[in-house]
């Protein structure tokens, strides 16, 4: 059996596998909508880095995210947008309609490695919190229409 981690979100404590950065609720979405075998394109993972780092940079900009916490996110992204950790994003094209799910991902995702980055275990959520940081003054409503235009934009040719 598999090494896992116990990381806790608003539903309880579930188990995830210890050498995956998404978290609990990407964890409890793929047990509950792994339908189908697509999975969310990786234009979207780039346009979700993209989005995500001018999140942070906005948020820092306005004094909202300290330096520290600012780099580290920027740094996870730039990793993601240089195809790095495009395996950690294990969902299907097939959830809610508003996208939370995978927003959720991309916000473990990051958090996770910034963790790894910071020398802090995985699903600490320390220094960087996956709500409270990455996806400061967000919402699924707006970033996954925003990224599903960044991905048309890079991509038109």
């Amino acid at each position: 059996m598999a090494q896992t981690r116990k990381e806790s979100d608003s539903l309880g404590v579930v188990e995830v596998p210890a050498d995956k950065l998404w978290g609990a609720q990407t964890q409890r979405s793929l047990e509950h909508f792994s339908i189908g075998r697509d999975l969310i394109p990786p234009e979207m993972i780039t346009a979700y880095a993209i989005l995500k780092k001018a999140a942070a940079a906005a948020n820092h900009a306005n004094k909202r995210l300290d330096d520290r916490r600012y780099k580290l996110v920027a740094q996870a992204c730039d990793e993601i947008l240089a195809g790095k950790h495009h395996d950690m994003f294990p969902l299907h094209v097939w959830m809610t309609g508003s996208g939370t799910q995978f927003n959720m991902n991309v916000n473990e995702v990051i958090s996770n490695r910034c963790s790894q980055l910071a020398g802090t275990p995985l699903g600490s959520k320390t220094p960087v919190h996956p709500n409270d940081d990455v996806n400061m003054a967000q919402s699924s409503n707006d970033t996954f229409p925003s990224a599903m235009y960044i991905a048309a934009a890079v991509n038109v040719k």
